[in-house]
């Protein structure tokens, strides 16, 4: 019927298929990331150096740290590390309440956005990632770099998936807004 180099060929040919399958699916998992500059897609790839959390948020846009900070203020005190060491604090304040940059506390005030996100993106994850990897156009007065160690044009050295990662987890620690706290669900 089938000889022994057309049944391997076949064989072959079907297992190549289906890693091809594989890693089409594992594309389309990935976050697909959209700049709150100007709506525009970047991305953002893994890397070796990732940690399994950083490749884990990238596959499913979902951090992993903000349940655990938000359940160990211990774990939290990496994501202040992270704001304090790359001058976060110079502009969103020590300890987060606003300077040049709109408060990240959300503890109330009479600004207009002392109590709910410049962006309502920030809502999430994803979108606060987006916010901080990619920049803004400065709805609250001024601009804000791109961090993102993987993007043109960013700041300093720029900033890890990772670093990133706890830096959001550690602000939703302390954030006192009205908007709902969609990201612990």
């Amino acid at each position: 019927m089938f000889s022994n180099k057309a049944l391997r060929s076949t064989l072959i040919i079907s297992m190549l298929t289906l890693v091809g399958l594989t890693f089409s699916f594992q594309a389309k998992a990935a976050c697909d990331f959209v700049s709150t500059k100007d709506n525009s897609h970047f991305v953002i790839k893994g890397t070796d150096a990732d940690t399994p959390e950083a490749k884990e948020f990238l596959a499913t846009c979902k951090n992993p740290y903000t349940a655990k900070f938000a359940a160990d203020a211990e774990a939290a005190k990496q994501g202040k590390k992270v704001l304090s060491y790359n001058g976060c604090t110079g502009c969103h304040g020590g300890n987060l309440g606003g300077l040049m940059a709109p408060s990240l506390v959300k503890n109330g005030g009479v600004g207009a956005f002392d109590t709910r996100w410049v962006y309502a993106k920030n809502g999430t994850d994803k979108g606060m990632f987006e916010t901080i990897a990619n920049g803004t156009p400065g709805l609250s007065g001024g601009n804000m770099f791109i961090w993102h160690n993987q993007l043109e044009g960013h700041t300093g050295d720029g900033l890890t998936t990772d670093e990133i990662l706890k830096a959001i987890s550690y602000i939703r620690t302390v954030y006192k807004g009205t908007d709902e706290k969609t990201w612990l669900k």
